[in-house]
């Protein structure tokens, strides 16, 4: 038998080509800047590499209260000033207060208080006869009180009991004032009492408006003053506070009638607090 020998066929493939260089340098660029993005993205979570420089802080501004939007600055406290002002106005009195009243003693306590109404009925009638309207007189105290007598042995015992009565009386037309004086001793005698005289002004608004603008204009040259001796400027006024206003009056004792009256002048003094900005 004849055996052929065939020979073996292998199909050829075609070669591959590398790929082109410029390919192989734009993927490893790509890779490259999706890397940074993405370490950028991490933020301060990721460390600077060694020996490169770590990203600066960036400052946010801080607004500033009440400024338009977008301005950035501080909010300085301003300096402030507090001086007092105290201002002064006098003025004539047009009113007399008189204190007047009277006491007697007796033997029993029905007895004294008869006799003090007696006493009171004629001072009061003595005061309107000079024209003083009801609704200036004013019962201001009442009183009836034992009276006590020490023997040569030292032992007290009541021997009587006082009672006595008080008025304040208004005089408004205050010439008139010694006149009412008189008046009230003569009709009450020896139970007739005259504690005081004072003076003063019915109606003190408009005296009050007067020192209080004296007030107001003694704190402002007050504070203008120091405001040019510290290098600032007076600014506006933060706060003003009035405090309690004097006005004392003219009093004097008036123990008898001839006693010449001098009323002289009512005092009305206000005193401020004033705070104002220093600039």
């Amino acid at each position: 038998m004849t055996t052929r020998h065939f020979p073996t066929v292998r199909a050829a493939l075609p070669p591959v080509a590398p790929p082109p260089r410029r390919a192989v340098r734009r993927a490893v660029a790509t890779g490259v800047v999706l890397g940074a993005l993405v370490l950028a993205g991490a933020g301060p979570a990721l460390a600077a590499p060694p020996g490169s420089a770590a990203p600066a802080a960036v400052a946010t501004p801080t607004p500033v209260p009440g400024a338009a939007p977008g301005a950035v600055g501080t909010d300085p406290a301003s300096a402030t000033l507090t001086v007092t002002g105290t201002g002064r106005a006098a003025a004539p009195p047009d009113l007399a207060i008189l204190s007047v009243g009277v006491e007697v003693a007796r033997p029993t306590a029905k007895e004294a208080m008869t006799a003090q109404r007696t006493a009171a009925e004629a001072l009061l009638a003595a005061v309107r006869k000079q024209s003083v309207a009801d609704r200036d007189i004013r019962t201001d105290s009442l009183s009836l009180s034992p009276v006590y007598t020490q023997s040569a042995g030292g032992e007290s015992r009541v021997t009587g009991y006082q009672a006595g009565q008080t008025f304040s009386v208004k005089v408004r037309d205050v010439g008139k004032a010694g006149q009412v004086i008189g008046a009230v001793t003569g009709a009450t005698g020896n139970a007739g009492r005259v504690n005081s005289v004072t003076f003063d002004i019915a109606d003190p608004t408009a005296l009050r408006s007067k020192a209080r603008e004296a007030a107001h204009r003694d704190a402002y040259e007050k504070a203008s003053q120091h405001a040019r001796l510290s290098g600032h400027r007076l600014g506006r006024l933060v706060s003003l506070t009035e405090g309690e206003s004097l006005r004392p009056g003219a009093g004097m004792p008036a123990d008898a009638p001839e006693v010449p009256l001098a009323p002289g002048e009512i005092e009305e003094q206000v005193t401020v607090t004033a705070v104002y900005e220093l600039l």
